[in-house]
């Protein structure tokens, strides 16, 4: 999903009434506007390559409603009984990750996305939510962190997160701080959920 994506919506044009620098505000402060800056600039050289484009903007949809994860977990599930543990895990941790990103931490933010004029590559959703953090990097981190758990090829899950996460960058649908906190809170929360509820 961008899971953080799925929830209730506050619609761009509610923002109208709020003060123009209260929905500019960038929530890590002016260090955390040069960062966003730096990245897109630098990043901008990347985009238009259309082996690229294709990757990303596909790793973006693939994200969309936690599509990617659920379906790696739906397969680790029928490998074994513990599979099927894990993946009830994933299932049900993705669920609560994307009303926990929704619905608290990005209802207390008020960020725009990044604006991007010129005409897409491919196809792709353009969420309504705030843009602060990433939904996306979250749930990616989080799967990661759950389907790494007594995986033997642990940076392969953790590689797959980083494509999806970055891939918001590349599409211009988030900035490069809302991918890092995204990220940051996934993890947390996958250590959490595995400490929690580990896999017996």
């Amino acid at each position: 999903m961008d899971p953080a994506d799925v929830g209730p919506v506050d619609d761009l044009d509610g923002w109208a009434d709020e003060p123009p620098e209260e929905i500019d505000r960038h929530p890590l402060g002016p260090i955390g506007a040069s960062l966003d800056e730096a990245v897109d600039r630098a990043w901008d050289r990347l985009r238009g390559n259309p082996t690229l484009d294709r990757v990303f903007y596909t790793a973006s949809e693939l994200g969309d409603f936690s599509l990617i994860w659920h379906l790696l977990g739906a397969a680790k599930g029928v490998t074994s009984r513990r599979g099927t543990r894990e993946a009830t895990r994933l299932a049900l941790a993705l669920g609560a990750e994307s009303a926990l990103v929704n619905g608290a931490v990005k209802s207390a933010f008020r960020r725009e996305r990044p604006l991007h004029e010129d005409d897409r590559p491919h196809g792709l959703r353009q969420p309504l939510t705030s843009s602060f953090p990433s939904g996306h990097a979250s749930a990616a981190f989080m799967a990661a962190t759950l389907l790494s758990e007594r995986s033997r090829v642990k940076p392969v899950w953790y590689g797959l997160a980083a494509i999806v996460a970055a891939s918001r960058i590349h599409v211009r649908i988030h900035h490069a701080s809302d991918v890092l906190v995204g990220a940051g809170v996934g993890l947390a929360l996958g250590r959490a959920i595995r400490k929690v509820f580990p896999l017996r």
